[in-house]
């Protein structure tokens, strides 16, 4: 039975607190709304991984966030992959599922990374090719998120929101609002996060991430790297408000992926982005 994500503030399922979740006593209040685990963890045949989402899935609403589908790759999707991924799905039966904006593999090698694409009509047509793809092989509606940037391609046509929101009339796919990415683009490339945020389609959006950013270098040679490895800063909270305040209450992740902390200081994280959905109600 699929569980629907809630218009609320969840925190992705990470070791080492993947366990603390799991295990927590049935009846007990839940400690999260929600959680959200990468699907690449979890495409293995069974094991500690599956027992411990299993245990999760019977107490949480799941999200499911890709991060190797690669919607970019001119030379189209991987048919494997993408067996895996339905096969997880059917299992789970998340109530979101999202990929990201961006490709990741080329003649059948992997990179360990999320790469940016110019924002064309050429690359516009292979995402759309990818992305219906993906959604009819998986049976669903996929929600594509923004990327984070440190350059622009002098090729792009078109703004990144407009981009996005071409994806969506295309294809039908929703978005996933990354609301750090957009900070940290905005400030590594220039433009305004407030315009961007303002022109992303309101009834696309189906989630929104929050997470935390590091700084490297000073002056002309400064940029943000999206490293979600630590607190949400105070410029990005200030944009959330602003968001909900348009959007109104969405299902809002917080991510930290490196230096983890424990868990109550992601739930501190979460509990300030319902105060505000809970504000702007």
């Amino acid at each position: 039975m699929v569980r629907a994500i809630p218009g609320a503030a969840g925190i992705g399922l990470r070791h080492p607190h993947d366990l603390a979740l799991a295990r927590e006593p049935a009846g007990t209040p839940l400690t999260t709304p929600w959680v959200e685990v990468h699907s690449e963890n979890f495409l293995c045949d069974g094991g500690p991984r599956l027992a411990v989402l299993a245990a999760v899935r019977e107490r949480y609403p799941v999200s499911c966030h890709g991060v190797g589908l690669s919607l970019g790759s001119a030379e189209g999707l991987d048919a494997a992959h993408l067996k895996r991924l339905r096969h997880l799905f059917d299992w789970v039966k998340p109530g979101l599922v999202s990929e990201h904006l961006s490709w990741s593999v080329t003649g059948g090698v992997y990179l360990n990374d999320l790469l940016p694409l110019p924002y064309t009509d050429d690359c516009a047509a292979v995402l759309a090719r990818n992305i219906s793809h993906a959604q009819d092989a998986l049976g669903r509606q996929i929600l594509v998120e923004n990327p984070s940037r440190y350059l622009s391609f002098r090729e792009s046509r078109m703004p990144e929101a407009a981009f996005l929101a071409r994806l969506v009339e295309d294809t039908g796919c929703g978005l996933l609002l990354d609301v750090n990415n957009v900070y940290v683009s905005c400030v590594n490339t220039g433009g305004s996060a407030e315009d961007y945020l303002r022109e992303v389609p309101a009834d696309a959006v189906g989630e929104i991430h929050l997470a935390g950013h590091t700084i490297d270098g000073a002056g002309d040679t400064r940029v943000l790297i999206d490293t979600h490895s630590t607190h949400v800063c105070d410029e990005v909270w200030a944009l959330y408000r602003a968001v909900i305040g348009r959007l109104g209450a969405r299902p809002t992740l917080i991510e930290w992926d490196r230096d983890l902390p424990e868990i109550g200081v992601l739930l501190d994280e979460a509990a300030r982005a319902a105060r505000i959905m809970a504000e702007a109600a």
